[in-house]
């Protein structure tokens, strides 16, 4: 077996699809905010519903 480096190894436990020669769907479970674009970005999400 061949080894794997860290981003690797989580990587492949954050894949939900993978399509071949396309992009992984990732599932992401955080998400890091920051100060300046945060607000703007949850404003969007709370008028969209």
């Amino acid at each position: 077996m061949e080894p794997r480096t860290l981003f690797d190894k989580i990587w492949d436990s954050h894949v939900v699809k993978s399509v071949g020669g396309g992009p992984d769907v990732l599932y992401i479970d955080r998400h890091y905010i920051h100060e300046v674009t945060s607000p703007q970005a949850f404003d969007g999400l709370r008028k969209l519903g």
